[in-house]
């Protein structure tokens, strides 16, 4: 067994782990944490994708004890206060989910790509997301809702500029 400490959402946690358990396993069976789904357990689909120390990981191709004295944020870490991520949100407003199984995976990779990109272009969008898969929505709607995110971003930022 190997001794860890990992922030997850905010929280601190120590714990003993065996050398093989993968972090998508820590976080659902270890912390509860069922909002990162499994999808093939093989890095293919992106549906367990989460934030490891500020860049999208796939959670079933990291070790837990990858993870020792890192920061790691779920979907489930997105919400502040009760509140909803803008992302979150958005996916919710645009229709940009059916079976809801791939969402997760989609908003933090939607996450990373904002992060580093506030404005991407559809096709931006579409390349950033390629390592993540939906077998239902056709990504129509998943575009749509990165976008009116990173617009929603660009109308709040240029209302405070004008406010200035």
């Amino acid at each position: 067994m190997n001794r860890m400490s990992v922030t997850v959402d905010g929280t601190t946690h120590e714990d003993e782990v065996e050398p093989r358990l993968l972090l998508v396993h820590y976080l659902r069976d270890r912390l509860g944490l069922t909002g990162t789904t499994i999808g093939c357990d093989t890095g293919n689909c992106g549906a367990c994708t989460v934030d490891l120390d500020g860049a999208s990981a796939k959670s079933c191709l990291v070790l837990a004890v990858q993870a020792d004295g890192c920061e790691v944020t779920t979907v489930q870490g997105l919400a502040q206060d009760g509140e909803w991520h803008p992302l979150q949100r958005s996916f919710h407003e645009q229709h940009a989910l059916q079976c809801g199984y791939c969402t997760p995976g989609m908003v933090m990779g939607a996450c990373d790509l904002l992060r580093h990109n506030p404005d991407p272009s559809p096709q931006e969008i579409r390349h950033a997301l390629e390592g993540n898969l939906c077998r239902c929505t056709g990504y129509q709607n998943i575009v749509k809702a990165v976008r009116a995110v990173a617009c929603d971003r660009e109308t709040a930022t240029s209302g405070e500029e004008a406010r200035a």
